[in-house]
């Protein structure tokens, strides 16, 4: 079983670096072309660079405070190690993704100078190699913290010793999440920043085209599309992937499977890399391909990795529990299954070619308030579908694996359909951080003046690149609610085995009030995401209207741009204002606890979970179709480029940016972040807590 697992995480590294290889063997294209390129390697390292530093400061701390827990007996002496295990893989997964896509960036403008599919090709393949690094180091580091803790504690008997190594496996899903936490709004406030400042002074006031030459945050905009897109998204769904499969190793040993519980989710897991490797072949088109043809070959990897997995899972759940318990397989086809719904409920309600997003476009007739107006109505009616999708997923894993009659069961079996829906992630993340590197290809096409014919290539890979971001963040935003449920169960687990009676009743004050605050902390958390985003941007805006001021040559070509003045803002604004977010996250799990007790933190966890949830779907689809909705204007619909529908629609992008890109995408890892804090600190709020 461990075996299994471990080789299939092995496989997925060796896998990533002959992706990775393969992408460094293409051609880079001009000297101009490496020129833009290597000032977006440079900008977006930097910026890593001094948020690994915030980061590792952070972590110091956080050490300090859990080797004293462990001194006091709150904590075995593996959490501090796990903790720094989580963060550190989840943080290298992120930086490996941005490393490989700043260096296919210019290696795919210059394939879409020969193909469309080559261009394609690289891009998408770009894309994998931070999806199976993630996958592949997340399997990896549970492979070995099982194998690490199965020896220590072999004395003990199989019940006991599968209880102590799932608990202290959970805390390296703290460190992946604060990690994430960091990555995702810190990054989210870079790039969101850079690219409202590069709109609104760029586009809107001087006209000129997107990633302009001329445009002196253009440079700042590329690097942001790095340091949030695939940094931040490669750190927050390794701590999606981990935690749910810790989580329901937890609840199999609740659940009363032992071992055989807890083989489940680890050869899913397994069989997931597997399938998603098969997918990747299945992604190809052909020269004249439009948006729906691109589409169709992403979804084609993709479908074919689902169906794969979900034929051979059958096998899996037989050779591991046995067929009484076949209800497990049909948890699994329903994480399956919702996974792709989310994916395709958030393609329709922000791709260009349907009726929702051109809705939106049409409405710039009335200006930019119609438009901010119509994409709030889109994004919110956008919720509908991934919400009962969801919750159907819940109540079928539930019902079939017998949790009516055995709620250990059911919990376990919605563990079971949250990694299902994750067991994707190799290809469905391939999908998402494919468009971060169109968006720079694009980016250096332009700045470099290509043929006509290369731009129309970057901009079909650019518009099908927005939609497949949108579709991961919703499919992102999905898979946490579920692996956050599963993550409820697996703390109110610890602390039944801590001895505490945890009840648990709507009569309860301290479970409502528990839920009023969790119901209202994901708006605080997007307060002050937006506010960061808005205080930076308003620093760009000043700065690029400085140099257009006092350098009159940048507009005739004459002059370049200071480009590093607006790279160095917006990396010190980011790394000043992501603070005040992440404390938010540590910090009220444990106020809550201590003020009121763990009845009241599960009623915060609750409350947070469900507001979050539609929160962050109604942002990132709202956002998501502010963006393709001014895409489909300069596609030539309604007047296109420099016409008043399009400067209408680039505001409405600008208000979208941050939905989509920064506070939309945070919430889910603030969701995840409170679970893991709860359960790790678990121990001192029992003993300490006021009520």
């Amino acid at each position: 079983m461990i075996e299994y697992a471990l080789f299939a995480s092995i496989v997925s590294i060796l896998f990533a670096v002959y992706l990775g290889r393969s992408i460094l063997k293409e051609d880079e294209g001009t000297p101009a072309m490496k020129k833009i390129s290597n000032a977006i390697r440079e900008g977006a390292g930097a910026f890593l660079n001094r948020q690994y530093k915030t980061i590792a400061i952070f972590f110091a701390v956080v050490e300090c405070v859990l080797i004293a827990l462990v001194y006091t007996g709150h904590l075995t002496i593996f959490v501090p190690f796990a903790f720094l295990t989580g963060g550190f893989f989840s943080g290298l997964s992120g930086y490996i993704g941005m490393v490989v896509a700043t260096r296919a960036n210019v290696r795919t403008a210059q394939g879409a100078t020969k193909s469309l599919n080559k261009g394609l090709r690289i891009a998408f393949s770009s894309g994998a190699v931070m999806g199976f690094f993630v996958v592949g180091l997340g399997l990896l580091d549970i492979s070995v913290w099982f194998i690490i803790l199965e020896w220590f504690y072999s004395s003990v008997d199989i019940t006991t010793r599968m209880q102590y190594i799932t608990s202290a496996m959970l805390t390296f899903g703290m460190g992946a999440s604060s990690v994430a936490l960091f990555a995702r709004v810190g990054g989210g406030i870079y790039t969101k920043a850079a690219d409202v400042g590069a709109d609104l002074v760029g586009k809107v006031e001087k006209g000129i085209p997107e990633d302009d030459h001329r445009n002196p945050a253009v440079i700042a905009d590329l690097v942001g599309d790095n340091v949030g897109d695939v940094a931040g998204m490669g750190a927050d769904l390794y701590e999606s992937y981990v935690g749910s499969v810790i989580a329901t190793m937890a609840l199999a040993v609740a659940a009363g499977l032992s071992l055989a519980g807890i083989s489940v989710p680890l050869m899913l897991a397994g069989l997931g890399i597997i399938a998603s490797i098969f997918g990747t072949f299945l992604v190809r088109t052909g020269e004249e391909a439009d948006m729906h043809m691109l589409l169709k070959a992403l979804r084609k990897g993709i479908f074919g990795a689902a169906i794969l997995i979900g034929t051979l899972a059958y096998f899996v759940v037989v050779y591991t529990v046995g067929v009484e318990y076949i209800g497990l397989y049909y948890a699994i086809l329903a994480g399956l299954v919702a996974g792709l719904v989310i994916g395709l409920s958030t393609e329709y309600f922000t791709a260009g070619k349907y009726s929702p997003t051109q809705s939106v476009s049409s409405s710039a007739d009335g200006g930019p308030a119609t438009v901010i107006l119509s994409g709030v109505s889109v994004g919110m009616l956008s919720t509908f579908v991934p919400v009962i999708t969801v919750a159907a997923a819940v109540l079928l894993s539930f019902y079939f694996t017998g949790g009516f009659a055995n709620p250990g069961m059911g919990l376990y079996g919605i563990g079971i359909a949250a990694v299902s829906m994750l067991s994707t992630l190799g290809i469905t993340l391939s999908t998402d951080a494919y468009g971060p590197v169109a968006d720079n290809a694009g980016g250096i096409a332009e700045m470099t003046e290509q043929k006509p014919v290369v731009r129309q290539r970057t901009d079909a890979f650019d518009a099908l690149g927005n939609t497949t971001a949108a579709t991961g963040k919703g499919f992102a935003i999905g898979s946490a609610a579920l692996t956050a449920l599963a993550l409820i169960a697996a703390y109110s687990e610890e602390v039944s085995l801590l001895g505490k009676e945890l009840t648990l009743s709507l009569m309860d004050p301290r479970v409502i009030a528990g839920l009023f605050i969790g119901a209202m902390l994901p708006f605080l958390f997007s307060s002050l995401t937006i506010r960061a985003v808005s205080r930076s941007a308003q620093k760009v805006v000043v700065e690029v209207r400085r140099q257009f001021s006092e350098m009159k040559g940048i507009m005739s070509g004459k002059q370049t741009p200071e480009y590093a003045r607006i790279v160095k803002i917006v990396t010190l604004a980011a790394q000043k204002e992501m603070i005040a977010p992440a404390i938010l996250a540590i910090a009220a799990p444990l106020t809550v606890g201590i003020l009121m007790g763990v009845e009241a933190v599960v009623g915060l966890l609750a409350g947070a979970l469900a507001s979050g949830f539609v929160l962050a779907i109604f942002m990132a689809n709202s956002g998501g179709t502010w963006d393709n909705a001014k895409k489909y204007v300069e596609d030539g619909n309604f007047g296109g480029k420099g016409s008043d529908h399009h400067k209408a629609t680039v505001i409405g992008d600008t208000v979208g940016d941050p939905f989509k890109d920064t506070a939309g995408p945070s919430i889910n890892i603030l969701i995840k972040l409170m679970n893991m804090v709860s359960i790790v600190f678990a121990s001192f709020i029992v003993s300490f807590a006021l009520l």
